[in-house]
């Protein structure tokens, strides 16, 4: 009888850790934040493979959108609702550029990392426009070397 609650306990334990190990990271969508106006908040996002984004509008006018040649290869693109929390699975390893569109050439954009990022130069090689593309040289030079 102790067997059976010792290995039904073990049993449990594992798959709790399996299930703790996946992460949500919360993405504020702002009007105002530390970084000035119009900002995801944080901007930058570093994950695990199977780990979730949530995109909170904490503010109204808000959206988010991952931007077409900064996801990688065979990762599924998303795009939320105005005014909507969207939550994003992110399975691929790689770069994730995303983007608030009312609000992309005023710098609204963020840079999630999940694992290596094997897509780093074809992220990089992505045209911006406005305050974006100053936004994003910041956040793509947070991205560790090496990888």
């Amino acid at each position: 009888m102790n067997r059976t609650i010792v290995i039904a306990a073990t049993f449990a334990a594992a798959l709790l850790a399996g299930t703790a190990q996946a992460a949500d990271h919360q993405v504020q969508m702002l009007n105002k934040g530390e970084k000035g106006s119009m900002v995801f908040q944080p901007d930058f996002i570093a994950a695990a493979p199977g780990d979730t984004v949530t995109f909170v509008p904490t503010d109204k006018s808000h959206d988010a959108e991952s931007i077409k040649g900064m996801i990688p290869e065979d990762a599924t693109p998303f795009k939320g609702k105005m005014n909507e929390q969207v939550t994003v699975t992110l399975d691929k390893e790689g770069v994730y550029g995303v983007k608030c569109t009312p609000h992309y050439g005023m710098g609204m954009v963020a840079l999630i990392v999940v694992g290596k990022p094997a897509n780093l130069e074809q992220a990089k090689a992505v045209k911006q426009t406005g305050k974006a593309k100053k936004v994003f040289e910041a956040l793509l030079a947070q991205v560790p070397a090496g990888n």
